[in-house]
């Protein structure tokens, strides 16, 4: 039986969600174009992300992936085109555009000599924010670590153990936006399934999130639109579709398989 809460709050979400289509972008590649030590890396990448949406790029190794996250953070200089951020020009509001990111590389740099509750204070602090333990706790079991384990040395946490830390980490800084980099690397499939339903809380209360990843599984599940890089180009587009709870994971693995065998 369905919680008819639960339903009309999905119903209200999905509906927001539609609705903020018509707003403008929160993130925004125009155009971009990314050259690194001589090589073409981004070429004429133009998508822009709604409020609220759940925007994945899919692609291989060295598709671009990460050359666009980093390129959203400021780190890259674009060749061609630009992106924005909340409307502003990324190259020209750095601070601005920050501050209202949290990002999550796919190896967080976490310190082994301290816990997790270290980790999240110190790196909390670096941000100016300052939390309680319930906060901190609040937020770890949101990403299901165990609680015994939250006072141990993270030089004996598993990597799963670790990139669980590191989501947590992202969620507290309660930033508008999300930038993710293979966020479910080194996660087992519960683990997985559990991560898909928190970035969709996520966003049903209004964050903005942008992931990047090789898992087609995953994407399909959490998603509301995956866009599809090869070689740097953008090359094919998916949308959830009204009324459905993902999108059609074998056309899109179809797509993957072809162009990655292309």
């Amino acid at each position: 039986m369905v919680d008819s809460d639960k339903a009309a709050s999905g119903s209200q979400a999905r509906t927001s969600r539609e609705s903020s289509h018509n707003k403008a972008p929160v993130l925004a590649a125009e155009s971009l174009g990314i050259v690194r030590s001589g090589r073409q890396v981004l070429k004429d990448v133009t998508f822009r992300i709604a409020p609220g949406e759940i925007h994945a790029l899919l692609g291989g190794n060295g598709a671009g992936k990460s050359t666009t996250l980093l390129t959203f953070l400021g780190f890259l200089t674009p060749a061609s085109g630009g992106v924005q951020v909340q409307g502003r020009d990324v190259g020209k509001n750095l601070n601005e555009v920050r501050r209202a990111i949290a990002y999550l590389p796919e190896a967080a740099s976490l310190y082994g000599h301290l816990n997790a509750y270290e980790n999240l204070g110190y790196f909390l602090a670096l941000a100016g924010t300052d939390l309680d333990r319930e906060a901190l706790d609040e937020a770890l079991d949101r990403v299901a670590l165990q609680p015994g384990a939250r006072g141990m040395r993270m030089q004996t946490y598993s990597k799963g153990m670790r990139q669980k830390v590191a989501i947590a980490l992202a969620i507290l800084r309660d930033t508008p936006i999300l930038l993710l980099d293979e966020p479910t690397s080194g996660l087992d499939p519960v683990a997985i399934d559990d991560f898909n339903r928190l970035v969709r809380d996520l966003a049903d209360t209004g964050r903005t999130i942008l992931l990047v990843t090789h898992d087609v599984y995953g994407a399909c599940h959490v998603a509301d639109r995956i866009d599809l890089l090869q070689n740097g180009e953008l090359v094919g587009a998916f949308d959830r579709p009204p009324g459905m709870d993902r999108i059609d994971t074998e056309a899109v693995h179809e797509a993957f398989a072809g162009r990655a065998a292309a």
